[in-house]
């Protein structure tokens, strides 16, 4: 047993609770990550018979071990409901945004000077997200949204984009970026 000589407390004693409480939370976020990945399998699946179901928790298990800490970075699970309550509100506002984008697009497609109105370009701009998950979120939904296609993200938010024209483009980073930050708490 090693003594701190400022305390008198031996260091095991300290690390041992820290510890515990590292573990249950990676064991918390482990059973959430797993429940949350179960859950949208079945979804997708629609089969309920035990063969499919026990492929479905073998497959979501395996899963989970080898990229569960990719869905939660932080172990900050109380913050986890308003996060996602927060998620669910953006949802709608992207679909919005993704009708808009079709309406735009088919606007493109059947104009008759369809080739002057078509000017492709790739923009550059660095998002101020900071969480990899806000960050992979605003790329996919950037990919999502017709007339535009994330092309490259970094882990510092230099974001590469390319656009069909630009009406498109102009947009961008804008109100997308601050919702996911709202979203994610990063506002």
């Amino acid at each position: 047993m090693i003594e701190n000589n400022d305390t008198g407390i031996s260091k095991n004693a300290v690390d041992k609770p820290d510890h515990r409480l590292k573990r249950s939370r990676q064991i918390l976020l482990f059973i959430l990550t797993f429940l949350i990945m179960f859950g949208v399998w079945i979804l997708l699946s629609g089969k309920f018979d035990l063969f499919h179901l026990s492929l479905g928790i073998v497959s979501c298990v395996i899963v989970t071990y080898f990229s569960g800490d990719l869905l939660f970075e932080s172990p900050r699970i109380k913050e986890l409901p308003i996060t996602w309550i927060r998620f669910i509100r953006y949802i709608p506002w992207l679909l919005l945004q993704i009708i808009r984008a079709n309406l735009h697009v088919t606007y493109l497609v059947f104009h008759p000077r369809m080739m002057e109105l078509i000017d492709p370009r790739i923009i550059r701009f660095r998002s101020k997200l900071q969480s990899t998950l806000a960050l992979v979120t605003f790329a996919n939904s950037i990919t999502l949204t017709p007339g535009t296609i994330t092309v490259d993200v970094s882990i510092d938010g230099d974001f590469k984009v390319h656009a069909i024209d630009e009406a498109s483009a102009d947009p961008l980073p804008g109100e997308m970026e601050k919702n996911i930050a709202k979203a994610f708490g990063e506002v």
